[in-house]
């Protein structure tokens, strides 16, 4: 049995991983429509030794179809997810307008799949910088109980898109040959440079970006008053976003019985080389699914705290694989 599926956005970074993922892990196909802007229609991509031409993404583009990846930004996904549920098929919405909707599940596989049930015909992604942290935090909160987090994020280009990606390559070019460069996407001088997360900033001193890391937690945690603090930053990486964790637990936990639960725990490496100092990078991850972690050890100051080093590529684990994972549980 093959599914009809469509990719919302299919030009984008996340869409053309999409593409990639559903070719690597032999996703049931049916058939697959290509949807994007107009300016993008007509162009051809490569799937499984066949060309497909991307389509105009309108409100007529869903009919037959089973199930929709959609990737193409917040009010792109308002507009016209709705349309598809209404055509008859499941949206997995990789944009943040669904998430905090308490119609709409919100799901890590390897978390909280049992929710996938409870969809309306939306299930929505998480955060990049939400699933990389949940996915080595939630097996530890299960053995030993996290009473509160703080993260600091590292995060790459991907985050922002393909054009991000690519005026930042453009830029370090420019600035290593003494040119000048004007950005389009990204506010302030990216190469050779980083800057605290560049979402608008809330009343309460928070970005958008730090209080979806908290919001999004607690519901796919299903704990209301979970304590979570994030200080996001963008950094000047290609891809593969990077999270110093410091998590304390209700009670002082044994290190070597945290790398144990960690080595078991699905989606999540432990990668390190202790005696050369060798600890996860971007680099490793690029490109890889799993979420990289390394540098377990206890925080100095607190008793009941590890501090935890952890890198996952932002467009696949962070975005595409979960929404692949998520329709295949469907």
């Amino acid at each position: 049995m093959g599914f009809k599926t469509a990719i919302m956005g299919a030009t984008g970074a996340v869409g053309q991983e999409l593409l990639e993922l559903l070719d690597e892990r032999n996703f049931p196909l049916d058939s697959l429509k290509l949807l994007a802007s107009k300016r993008s229609a007509g162009k051809k991509i490569k799937f499984k030794g066949e060309e497909l031409i991307v389509e105009e993404l309108t409100h007529d583009s869903f009919q037959g179809l089973d199930l929709v990846l959609s990737s193409a930004g917040g009010s792109i996904s308002k507009e016209f997810a709705p349309s598809a549920v209404k055509a008859g098929a499941v949206v997995v919405d990789n944009t943040s307008f669904y998430r905090m909707d308490p119609t709409v599940p919100l799901v890590v596989p390897e978390i909280n799949p049992e929710k996938i049930k409870e969809h309306n015909g939306i299930i929505a992604n998480p955060n990049c910088s939400t699933i990389l942290m949940l996915l080595p935090l939630w097996p530890l909160h299960q053995k030993f109980g996290v009473k509160r987090i703080t993260a600091a994020t590292y995060q790459a280009a991907s985050g922002a898109g393909a054009q991000a990606m690519l005026e930042l390559e453009e830029e370090s070019v420019a600035l290593a040959e003494g040119k000048e460069y004007k950005r389009t996407v990204i506010p302030h001088q990216y190469a050779y440079n980083l800057f605290p997360h560049n979402s608008p900033m809330m009343e309460n001193g928070y970005c958008e970006e730090e209080w979806k890391m908290v919001n999004e937690t607690r519901k796919i945690f299903g704990e209301e008053d979970f304590c979570v603090s994030a200080t996001c930053v963008r950094v000047p990486v290609l891809r593969a976003h990077s999270e110093a964790l410091n998590i304390e637990f209700n009670n002082e936990i044994d290190i070597k019985e945290a790398y144990k639960v960690l080595e078991a725990a699905p989606g999540v490496e432990v990668f390190e080389k202790r005696e050369e100092n060798r600890w996860p990078m971007p680099i490793d991850a690029s490109g890889k699914d799993p979420v990289y972690v390394g540098r377990l050890r206890k925080d100095i100051s607190n008793p009941n705290c590890i501090d935890l080093w952890l890198v996952g590529d932002q467009i696949r684990k962070g975005a595409a694989l979960n929404a692949v994972q998520i329709a295949e549980l469907l």
